[in-house]
């Protein structure tokens, strides 16, 4: 499954089961069963059709959202072998970690804000009525070296929108890593039918701004003083990109 596939499960239990796995990420199925209340043979039937549908898999005795793996690519950028991929619950701690490494270099609100989001959620990949995200990671060896996430409305009006936060971390930077994520992403958004994407970022964040203009985005608009960092008034520069 897609995290833009639309959800249509046919079925109020059916529906609770998916939104619980969902939200929760990796589960035992007797934590399901204790949780929404159901009688062992009637949640096996449902986790069955949800299986045959595509919405979930079972792994060992737990079950989990079925997310389509996509396209795993390892190529060799400066110095390092770099693999990309779509993160899995596996990476959740390394990726925050990841994140909030950037984040805190206080130049990257957004990030920040996925960041702690991620942390709170305990769940990296999100599909649901209400909001989806997909993330892409970058690692060399046994190190996440950065990521690309997208945030993707379920609001109609919204839909054909996303926003998009890039990163890498500081010892893996100038290798080209930061530009292979920023393509996946944009990539991956093109292909299903996104037409433009979103990311703001401090105006004294000249560095990541000088680098989405190498890439085609363009500044939106600047909201004055939007953020306030260690004591000073910065402007919030929007930049988009369109897909079109």
């Amino acid at each position: 499954m897609e995290v833009t596939d639309s959800l249509n499960f046919g079925h109020k239990d059916r529906k609770d089961i998916y939104e619980y796995i969902e939200r929760n990420g990796t589960v035992r199925e007797d934590e399901v069963r204790r949780a929404l209340n159901f009688e062992p043979a009637a949640l096996g039937a449902h986790l069955t059709v949800l299986r045959r549908d595509g919405y979930i898999r079972k792994v060992g005795n737990h079950v989990e959202v079925a997310y389509a793996p996509g396209e795993e690519e390892t190529v060799e950028l400066g110095d390092f072998d770099v693999t990309i991929r779509m993160a899995q619950n596996v990476d959740l701690e390394s990726l925050v970690d990841a994140i909030h490494e950037v984040a805190d270099e206080g130049r990257y609100i957004e990030a920040e804000t996925v960041a702690d989001l991620l942390d709170h959620e305990e769940v990296v990949l999100r599909h649901n009525d209400v909001n989806s995200r997909m993330v892409f990671v970058a690692t060399v060896g046994d190190e996440l070296a950065g990521w690309v996430h997208l945030d993707l409305p379920e609001a109609e009006k919204l839909s054909h929108t996303a926003v998009l936060t890039v990163g890498t971390r500081p010892e893996f930077r100038g290798n080209g890593i930061g530009s292979r994520l920023l393509d996946r992403g944009v990539d991956w958004a093109r292909e299903r039918g996104f037409e433009k994407l979103y990311n703001s970022i401090p105006a004294t964040n000249e560095e990541a701004i000088a680098f989405l203009e190498g890439h085609g985005w363009e500044t939106e608009a600047v909201r004055d003083g939007h953020y306030k960092i260690d004591g000073d008034y910065v402007d919030e520069v929007m930049m988009a990109v369109s897909l079109r």
